[in-house]
């Protein structure tokens, strides 16, 4: 595998640097304190780190409203921190991967600034518009991705300008050159510091067709039918990979909202190297308040199968910073949370594609137990959906349990290194930007470290392991026949033949006949005394790998 790109060949680890590692002591992860678990990272077998946004921001969004793209965040250190990062992670063999938010900026970027002077050349790198009736309403009808209008009116401009996230986050102009020459500075500002490459928030909606009305009443994301992968969208991302990513060894990772295997594709030809979709994150996620969707396994891999098989690479993952703990999600964090990580653990780093691992879920990591505590949110959509609840008086309780689905505070407590106070976090004892879980005490890196059964102790084998079987790594793959519960697929690479095997239930289950009769070495089950000596049935969460004859 050694003529494989590194994008191809190795898992990439997520950090988000705000709950990472504080090593100063204010309660905020920094750039020293990443550098300073480089070394945990290389040895649970990782070669790409993908960072949330470091760059200087007023944190309305935390980092992705971003008011200086060429400078770091001082909460997190300095340039020279950064340039240190990349150095270390370079000397152990890993690279380190940006995030790019360029649909919009924050408000305090300068550019906006500028661009609320009537004469400004900057006016034109956002939407400012006049309003309809007098000014008095919107340009149109779009709402917002975070729920509520896409407009606001500032009366010192006399103008409306877009919004597709919070207010705090103008919209660029894609449709004036000067914003794309900007843009391209910017990633090979970075590209010759020695960054292997960005992940690009909500890339395939940044380019508006028009500014028409939208369709329906949605009180989130009318009028994507306006900007959602539009034409001029694919364009743009062919003129950044003509004018620079193809002048450099990189990779570019699109974060692509709603898209669709036929946009997918042209994603994949000439645009990107990988993309993450969403379809498998809204499994157990309901737009009614009042109706509480629930799991279930055989849609999850139905959709993963879906796009194992309709792109020519995915970008697998099932926690982010946008998304709850996977284990409280998808598998059983009462009774089964070691089985049930390791099962998750194990599909995510066998299906085809670049496997991407967010920090703390390599030790099993839950949501954080929030309750009735709407003050203790940091997440800024929770306070847009929790104000719409109370301006049409609907009950607490079913807004605490809504926002409880869509709160990205549970994937941002802070990492969880050891059993001493704020879980090793931070030095001091000063409250956390976030509170640390209570279940640090168990769960912590330390702890699983020391323990050879642990999560953390599967992600090395699998990882490890990974890399060992191209069957893993660039195989094909033929999802087999199951059932509601029972899932197997073939990953085949010349003579190495791997067949995975999973148990997506808390119940003991019958193998269907199809998959009895295993014949093959066990390479690595999540149970320890797995055998495949008449193996019929799989016990709650059971998980192997089978190198077939």
């Amino acid at each position: 595998m050694a003529d494989l790109k590194p994008w191809q060949r190795d898992a990439v680890y997520q950090i988000y640097p705000r709950s990472f590692c504080d090593s100063n002591g204010d309660g905020i992860g920094d750039i020293p304190g990443i550098i300073s678990k480089l070394d945990y990272l290389k040895n649970l077998g990782v070669g790409i780190l993908w960072l949330s946004p470091v760059y200087c921001s007023p944190n309305d969004d935390l980092g992705y409203d971003v008011s200086d793209y060429e400078a770091i965040n001082p909460e997190y250190g300095t340039m020279a921190d950064m340039e240190r990062l990349i150095a270390a992670a370079k000397q152990r063999g890993m690279r380190i991967v940006m995030d790019l938010v360029v649909n919009h900026t924050s408000d305090e970027h300068r550019w906006f600034k500028e661009s609320q002077k009537s004469d400004s050349p900057y006016r034109d790198y956002y939407y400012w518009r006049q309003g309809r009736n007098g000014n008095k309403n919107p340009p149109n009808n779009w709402t917002s991705m975070f729920p509520g209008p896409a407009w606001e009116y500032v009366p010192s401009v006399g103008l409306w300008y877009l919004h597709l996230y919070g207010k705090k986050q103008p919209d660029l102009n894609w449709h004036n050159p000067k914003v794309l020459e900007e843009v391209e500075g910017i990633l090979r500002f970075w590209l010759d510091k020695g960054v292997y490459g960005f992940r690009c928030d909500v890339i395939d909606q940044i380019y508006k067709e028009s500014l028409e009305d939208g369709k329906g009443h949605a009180a989130s994301g009318r009028g994507i039918e306006h900007y959602l992968m539009t034409p001029g969208n694919h364009k743009i991302l062919q003129t950044l990979q003509a004018d620079v990513f193809s002048h450099y060894d990189c990779v570019v990772v699109g974060e692509t909202f709603a898209v669709d295997y036929q946009n997918g594709r042209q994603f994949l030809d000439g645009e990107m190297n990988m993309f993450f979709q969403f379809d498998h994150m809204g499994v157990d996620k309901s737009m009614n308040p009042l109706w509480k969707k629930h799991f279930k396994a055989k849609r999850f891999m139905d959709i993963i199968y879906g796009w194992q098989t309709n792109v020519s690479w995915n970008a697998n993952y099932l926690e982010n910073h946008d998304q709850r703990r996977s284990i409280s999600r998808f598998g059983d964090p009462h009774h089964y949370w070691k089985a049930s990580g390791k099962l998750l653990a194990l599909l995510n780093l066998t299906l085809r594609g670049t496997p991407f691992i967010y920090e703390g879920e390599e030790l099993g990591m839950l949501n954080y137990p929030y309750k009735e505590k709407p003050e203790d949110y940091k997440d800024v959509c929770c306070t847009f959906i929790y104000n719409i609840f109370k301006k049409y008086h609907l009950p607490k309780r079913f807004a605490m349990a809504f926002i409880d689905d869509y709160n990205r505070d549970h994937a941002r407590s802070p990492m969880q290194w050891d059993d001493t106070p704020n879980a090793g976090f931070s030095s001091t004892c000063l409250p956390c930007w976030l509170p640390v879980n209570p279940n640090y005490r168990q769960l912590n890196a330390k702890a699983e470290i020391a323990d050879p059964s642990s999560i953390y102790a599967f992600y090395q084998k699998l990882l490890a392991l990974r890399l060992e079987h191209p069957g893993l790594v660039t195989g094909s793959i033929t999802p087999l026949q199951g059932n509601a519960y029972v899932f197997s697929y073939l990953r085949l690479e010349g003579e190495d033949h791997l067949q995975v095997i999973l148990n997506f239930s808390k119940k003991t289950r019958r193998l269907p006949k199809s998959l009895q009769g295993l014949q093959g070495h066990l390479l690595l089950s999540n149970y320890a005394d797995t055998s495949l000596v008449d193996l019929k049935k799989l016990r709650p969460y059971e998980a192997l790998i089978v190198q077939k004859k």
